[in-house]
This record gives structure tokens, sequence and C-alpha cells, in this order.
């Protein structure tokens, strides 16, 4: 018992290595999901970022698109609003989690940002009909897109929303006194 006892007290040690290790984890296996699907959405030239593709409304509001006969041009300032900043959230907030930056804020965001679109996948193209895509837990595949992945890329992100970055994050750095980022900022300097 002895042993196990220090092991424990070791691993304890170790334990701001968890959200670094969550940071690493959602940037291997994330990261590139992401900024590839943002891709899809940039329009042509460099203006792109602000004048959305086709592919960018069909993937975030389908069935509006689909109603409008696939013309953008009759879709709303709310519907280029949204398909913009879905963009650029599909970009901006998956790095600033690697980095380390505003972490809490950005994994929170990145947690709203994909149960969107697992909402969007299952009411707006139709993934509630089809059961391997929608799945369902304590079965024996764990494979699903929406029940078994995004459960768990959702509770990497919470590991993230409650621990922070961790070390070599960048709000280490820039918010060396922070009480949130640094735990021990909270005592008197002698």
């Amino acid at each position: 018992m002895r042993h196990f006892n220090q092991f424990a007290a070791a691993l304890t040690r170790v334990e701001p290595l968890l959200a670094t290790l969550a940071r690493f984890v959602f940037a291997a296996v994330l990261l590139r999901y992401f900024w590839a699907s943002g891709l899809t959405k940039l329009g042509d030239g460099l203006l792109g970022i602000f004048k959305p593709s086709l592919g960018a409304y069909a993937q975030i509001f389908p069935r509006q698109l689909e109603a409008v006969g696939y013309d953008t041009d009759q879709l709303g300032l709310f519907h280029w609003a949204v398909v913009v900043a879905g963009t650029w959230a599909e970009f901006l907030l998956p790095l600033a989690v690697v980095l380390g930056l505003f972490t809490r804020l950005a994994a929170l965001g990145m947690i709203g940002f994909i149960t969107v679109q697992s909402l969007t996948d299952l009411f707006g193209h139709g993934g509630l009909a089809h059961l391997e895509t929608f799945g369902a837990w304590f079965d024996p595949a764990a494979d699903s897109a929406i029940l078994d992945q995004r459960a768990l890329w959702i509770y990497l992100l919470i590991v993230l929303v409650i621990k922070g970055g961790g070390w070599l994050a960048l709000d280490q750095a820039i918010f060396r006194n922070a009480p949130l980022v640094h735990p021990d900022a909270r005592r008197p300097v002698p």
C-alpha cells in the first residue's frame, strides 16, 4: 500500500501535465480536421474570408440554402454573419487551444462550436435518420460521429476549461500573475 501511495503522490505532482497533454492530443487529432473544414468554407481570393463559398452555406444552413435554390444572394445578413463567424472560429479557436492562449475561453468556444456542429449534422443534414451517425452509448461500437466521437472531443475540452492551458501555454507567459492561470499568484510576495 505504501508503494501505491508513493506512486499516487508522484502522479499528483505531474498533474499540470494533463492540460498540456490535452492540448497536444487536440493538436494531433483535431487541429487539421477543423482547419481542413474551415478551408472548404473560404471564398476565392484574398477576401475569401469575408465572402464564404457556397459550400460554407451548404454546411451551415443546408435547408435554408436548398429553399432558396442554392442562391446565397437570397440569404440575409444574419446567414452571412453566422457563416463568416463560424469559418473564423474554425481557424481561430483551435489555434488558441493549441497555443494555450485564453485556453479556458477558447475551449468553451470549441465546446459550443462542436455542439452547434453536431446539431446541424443531426437536424440540418438529416443525421437523425441514420443511427450509425448518431450512434449510441454503451454499445460495442465506438465510432459513431455524434455520441461517441464528439463526446470524447468535448470531454478533452472540458479538461482544458477546468485546468487551463497547463505548462507551455501562452496563458502562463502572458498572465503570469492571474489567479485563474497561476494559483500561487494569490499569495502575497514577502
